[in-house]
């Protein structure tokens, strides 16, 4: 049974308690939907950016929005399906969160295989490994040196289904979702289940768990800027052993790591939010009306390209030509968006 080690340290719990207290102010700060959106897409292209270099990957952040808003690049095919891969899962978890499902071994199957699409052969592809696996350290004139050995290939279904049953139980015993993400984080890492893509798995998992169970802030934050700011200390406090059962021993040092970029991160994001409400307050702008997610969907549309139609709408939402007007009609009500131009050759932009 999937147990894990650690001590609620004063470190631990007052960083904790920080995130909390800004989790309300972020929750109640009212800003404009066309900011908001802003600041989401922004975090999105972030998270991928930078979840995407920690492991190689040579796109820049210019590059990877390019990507985000479906640009032609010039790059290596390995490092734009990379990206294009985050972006997709990404997605992916937004959709299980939207309808209410569960997190099971099918979805941590599906995260790898989206992160792994056309970078992995077929047969490792949202497949656990079929061998050994182990982490090395190669240096130049220098023999490779192993940091870390998974547990054997036969383990890892059982070690997937045990992490799962306590996932479920971790919800009932309310632990914080901070700790749990962080937890997820490590155990994918520990178990290593796959041929390549665990980092990026346990990153995505960990991002999951924490819109899953209401500690989303508003989809602002992206906590892979704080690994790759400084990757290795980012190694450095994920590698607590050399082996499964030496990582599981006391976990106490990752979780105080994790916790601390989880809280500088929603730091930044607070003093953001803050900002643009004290202006809202001041009256430079209106103060926020909340949108659904398919009209925000539209006014990040229209943020990018600066105007939208009717069949934007429809291809966007994947919704009928009737439904796509109302949508649309409603922003304009609300003084979001206003028209321009007539008849067929109607638009509308930012108002």
């Amino acid at each position: 049974m999937f147990d894990p080690r650690y001590r609620h340290t004063n470190k631990l719990l007052h960083d904790l308690t920080a995130i909390a207290e800004a989790k309300g102010i972020i929750d109640r700060a009212k800003i404009l939907p066309q900011q908001e959106v802003k600041l989401r897409r922004q975090a999105v292209i972030r998270m991928t950016h930078h979840s995407t270099e920690i492991e190689g990957n040579q796109l820049n952040i210019g590059q990877v929005e390019a990507l985000y808003a479906n640009k032609k690049i010039d790059a290596p095919d390995r490092d734009i399906y990379e990206v294009k891969n985050y972006l997709n899962t990404l997605k992916y978890i937004e959709k299980i969160v939207a309808e209410g499902k569960p997190i099971t071994e099918k979805v941590i199957l599906k995260i790898h295989k989206l992160v792994t699409d056309k970078t992995l052969a077929p047969e490792f592809c949202g497949h656990y490994r079929p061998g050994p696996i182990y982490v090395v350290r190669r240096r130049l004139g220098m023999p490779q040196e192993i940091l870390y050995t998974g547990p054997s290939a036969n383990r890892v279904p059982q070690l997937i289904s045990e992490f799962i049953a306590w996932l479920n139980e971790s919800e009932q015993k309310e632990i914080s979702p901070v700790i749990v993400a962080a937890m997820a984080h490590m155990e994918i890492a520990a178990i290593h289940p796959f041929n390549d893509g665990n980092g990026r798995t346990a990153r995505a998992l960990a991002t999951l768990i924490l819109y899953h169970r209401g500690y989303d802030f508003r989809r602002l934050f992206a906590l892979e800027d704080f690994y790759n700011t400084d990757r290795p200390s980012y190694y450095k406090a994920i590698n607590l052993g050399k082996t499964y059962d030496e990582r599981r021993a006391d976990m106490t040092s990752w979780l105080e790591y994790f916790v601390k970029g989880f809280k500088k991160e929603i730091d930044e994001v607070k003093n953001k939010i803050v900002s643009l409400s004290v202006r809202a307050a001041d009256g430079d702008i209106k103060s926020q009306v909340y949108l659904t997610p398919e009209q925000l969907k539209i006014i990040d549309f229209l943020d990018q390209v600066g105007r939208i139609a009717v069949k934007d709408v429809e291809d966007i939402l994947s919704c009928p030509r009737r439904t796509a007007q109302l949508h649309l009609q409603k922003l304009k009500k609300i003084k979001i968006i206003k028209s321009v131009g007539k008849g067929k050759s109607t638009a509308y932009v930012g108002n």
